[in-house]
Formats: C-alpha cells, sequence, structure tokens
C-alpha cells in the first residue's frame, strides 16, 4: 500500500470518529510505520486517535507523540486528582479494596500495588483514563505470582490452540524469571494480536507480557 494513500485513510478514519478531533493531529507514513504527533484537549481523546489509526489496514506499527494540552482553565489540581482516583477505585467492583495506590505529578498518574489478576490491574488504569485532568498514566501494579514458569507456557499455548483466528504455531512464548512472559512471531493484524496478548496476561501467575508480534510481515 502506498503511503500517501495510507496516510489520507487515516486521516479519513480521524474524521470519520466523533469521539476526538483530528485537526489538530499530524500523521507521518513511512514504509507502514506510522507517527503521530500534535495535541488533544485530554488523555482519554489520545487513547481514542491510537485507537483509530490501528483501526486502518495497513498499519503495522505506531510511534506516538501526541500531547495531552488542558485549557488552562480546566486544569485540575493534583490532588483533586487523586482524590477522583482514590473514589474511583473504592467504587469499582473489579479492583480489590486497599490494593492499588496512586502518585499524581503536574497530572502524570502512577499506580502500584499487587492485584491477583491482569484485570484487576487493567479495570485500575482504565478508571484513570476516565478522569479530568490526567496527561498520562504509568501503571506499574503487579500480579502475584502463582504457577510455574513450565506451566504458564503450556496454559498460554493451549489458550492460543483454542482461538480459531489465532494462528499459534506463528507465535513463540517464553517465559522468564518465572512469571514474565515473552511473545514472538507475526500475526495478521491488531486485533489478533490483542487476542494473543489477552490470552498470555489470562494465565494466573504471568506478572509482564512483553509483546514483539509483528503484524502482516513475513
Amino acid at each position: 500500500m502506498k503511503e500517501a494513500k495510507l496516510r489520507q485513510d487515516i486521516i479519513d478514519e480521524f474524521e470519520f470518529d466523533p469521539s476526538f478531533d483530528g485537526e489538530h493531529i499530524g500523521v507521518l507514513v513511512d514504509k507502514n510505520v506510522v507517527t503521530l504527533s500534535g495535541h488533544v484537549n485530554n488523555y482519554a481523546e489520545k487513547l481514542a486517535v491510537i485507537a483509530a489509526a490501528r483501526r486502518v489496514d495497513g498499519v503495522h506499527a505506531i510511534a506516538e507523540n501526541i500531547e495531552v494540552r488542558y485549557p488552562y482553565l480546566s486544569k485540575t489540581a493534583d490532588d483533586q486528582i487523586a482524590q477522583r482516583a482514590s473514589d474511583l477505585l473504592k467504587w469499582d467492583v473489579l479492583v480489590p479494596n486497599d490494593s492499588v495506590d496512586v502518585l499524581v505529578h503536574d497530572g502524570f498518574v502512577t499506580l502500584s500495588g499487587t492485584v491477583d489478576w491482569q484485570y484487576q490491574r487493567r479495570a485500575a488504569e482504565d478508571d484513570m483514563r476516565k478522569l479530568s485532568g490526567v496527561v498520562s498514566v504509568t501503571n506499574m501494579i503487579k500480579i502475584k505470582p502463582r504457577i510455574d514458569a513450565s506451566d504458564i507456557r503450556t496454559k498460554i499455548e493451549a489458550a492460543l490452540k483454542r482461538h480459531a483466528e489465532v494462528e499459534a504455531d506463528a507465535i513463540r512464548v517464553t517465559v522468564k524469571d518465572g512469571n514474565k512472559v515473552l511473545l514472538e512471531g507475526r500475526v495478521d493484524n491488531w486485533d489478533e494480536r490483542y487476542k494473543v496478548e489477552t490470552a498470555a496476561w489470562s494465565t494466573p501467575g504471568v506478572e509482564s507480557v512483553d509483546d514483539r508480534l509483528t503484524i502482516g510481515l513475513s
């Protein structure tokens, strides 16, 4: 696919998506690698821009340099963000009580603590994305170890084989340091890549997933 067409397809997708204004987003395409620049009004819009780019056929990798610029009058103080974040975590039934700590500095939110499952870790991060004033979220929440490395690899590979849309033979699973998963190989699209990563995270005891899967490349 020619770079000019791919760039235009991305711009068209931005115009089609009502969840953000793509007027201030720059798009550069170089050999199927897309670089996004510019600024948006909040963190949720930034994530929506990246998601929109991923939906476009032919996008194999994304580098983003998008800045979150809150209007001056809308800027939220760190202590307010921290209080709202704490309240959200308490109200979220998916996040165990008192399992996650929140640190806020200049709108940058860092999450720490320990939970049993990746879905709990992800739920805490999703809660932060909803808050006004948040510029970015760093998720440092750890997963409690539950089973040994050989069992983790076996369970992940079995899960991949159960998914009809995933070509399991094209994916290599390596477990390091007992609970750190490395994914390598090739998938056909972003959706398939997401499903492989989700399968890895859904395995008990996985603390981190290093996704090095390539998309649509032999």
